[in-house]
């Protein structure tokens, strides 16, 4: 009889149900059924993560104007902080990718899965492109207008140009024929890799942003509105890379010209 220990590793490795677990149904060990219940989870939750896989493709190939066509997913991060740029991404994903299985909007991720998501995207995808927006333009445009020249960059820097594009929310000033689709992040395989690449890609360059003023904790907060975030920004200023326009940095600056 095999010990708990060589079960629970033979389980931990196993990704479908063999005949030799059978015999496991009937094991009395409390650690064997402990294990082989979290294995069980694991194949359902695998079979889940398939499905919705299945789901996503199904969806970003609705889109298709022809049967190879390409679909271009586009997305941002960064709309909503008061410092640093907001990050666009377009990709346009081979026709089917099983190594992909799993991705969904970047906010559902952990920032470990998305770093190893960001990876796995880069090598598959058929092409993509990153734009980073700065500060300074978007205090010159807005942010939503700054997000859609971000966009639009991003678009016209890919080598492959796309026949249709699936937006998150967003309509981008481009002469392709293109669908915005609410809480695409969540519903489309295309614009799900571009919410990783570029959350992965702004929070590289928070981290780097943070060794050169590590005063305003950008690694911790990436640029967002926490309190210990406005408490740097009253004790030492905002920096080149906060976003003037934005509440409370504006009025706090009113304050300071009217003094």
């Amino acid at each position: 009889m095999k010990t708990i220990k060589e079960i629970t590793e033979a389980l931990k490795s196993a990704n479908t149900y063999e005949p030799w677990m059978k015999e496991l149904e009937n094991d009395e060990r409390a650690g064997v059924q402990k294990a082989f219940l979290q294995f069980k989870k694991r194949l359902q939750n695998q079979e889940k993560m398939l499905e919705q896989f299945r789901q996503k493709q199904a969806f970003d190939a609705s889109f298709l104007p022809f049967e190879d066509a390409y679909l271009a997913g586009i997305d941002e991060a960064g709309r909503g902080p008061l410092a640093g740029p907001v990050v666009t991404c377009a990709v346009i994903l081979p026709k089917d990718c099983p190594e992909l299985v799993g991705v969904n909007d970047s906010k559902q991720l952990s920032k470990k899965k998305r770093a190893e998501f960001a990876e796995l995207i880069k090598k598959h995808a058929l092409d993509y492109s990153i734009h980073f927006q700065s500060a300074e333009i978007i205090d010159e445009m807005n942010i939503l207008e700054a997000t859609k020249q971000s966009m639009k960059m991003c678009v016209e820097r890919l080598k492959i140009r796309p026949d249709f594009c699936i937006v998150d929310a967003v309509t981008v000033p481009i002469d392709i024929p293109q669908k915005n689709i609410i809480k695409g992040d969540a519903k489309s395989l295309a614009i799900g890799a571009a919410s990783i690449l570029a959350k992965h890609e702004r929070d590289l360059y928070m981290e780097k942003l943070h060794k050169e003023y590590p005063q305003y904790g950008f690694d911790q907060h990436a640029g967002y509105g926490t309190k210990q975030h406005l408490e740097a920004i009253e004790q030492f200023g905002p920096t080149i890379h906060h976003r003037k326009s934005f509440e409370p940095i504006k009025t706090m600056l009113e304050k300071k010209v009217m003094i």
